[in-house]
């Protein structure tokens, strides 16, 4: 059982990579698409990929409670989220492929340290990064000029608007949850009605 969910996953991983390196020309032709559609695809990748490590990987000391790959991943989008790294992605094929890597990289470090960090820590890098997520957003919508030369101003704007929806809806959908869990261990926790 634990091999075919490995395989699956290493199979989700490359299906996902496929995806978004097939259809590159089509997601790279509009700001939101290539941010919106096609980073999450590699970072899924990534995440997948992360899954179907051996468990000897998955646990590293380098990694303790999530914080490296926490700091690498935000890093990675952090920088990724630079105007001028989008247009020089689509300009010179060196860049896209670190641009690639860079992201499947992010997303298994994502992964695998999702559950070190607990909780605390996941709010902490969560919240900035959301909040850096819309904070961009809210500078694409803003900006009287045109940020990235490869794209109009108006895919600028519908760009702005979807990095502001999401991060808020990640922050919602991870808030809900962490509610649903803290509400589920306190009814277990009380004693039985008589």
């Amino acid at each position: 059982m634990l091999k075919n969910s490995v395989l699956l996953q290493g199979m989700a991983g490359a299906a996902a990579l496929a995806v978004a390196v097939l259809a590159r020309q089509w997601l790279e032709g509009s700001m939101w698409r290539h941010m919106v559609l096609q980073f999450p695809l590699l970072l899924l990748a990534g995440a997948a990929w992360a899954g179907a490590l051996p468990p000897a990987w998955q646990g590293r000391s380098i990694n303790q409670y999530g914080i490296t790959g926490w700091v690498a991943a935000s890093s990675i989008l952090a920088v990724l989220m630079i105007p001028r790294v989008l247009d020089l992605a689509l300009l010179r094929p060196e860049v896209e492929v670190a641009k690639c890597t860079a992201l499947v990289l992010a997303g298994l470090a994502l992964r695998l340290s999702w559950q070190p960090a607990g909780r605390v820590l996941q709010f902490f890098f969560l919240g900035n990064l959301l909040a850096m997520t819309a904070i961009v957003g809210l500078l694409y919508i803003d900006s009287p000029l045109r940020l990235c030369n490869a794209y109009l101003q108006d895919d600028q704007i519908r760009l702005g608007q979807w990095l502001v929806g999401i991060s808020s809806a990640l922050g919602l959908a991870w808030l809900g949850t962490v509610t649903h869990e803290v509400m589920q261990r306190e009814q277990q926790q009380q004693p039985p009605v008589r």
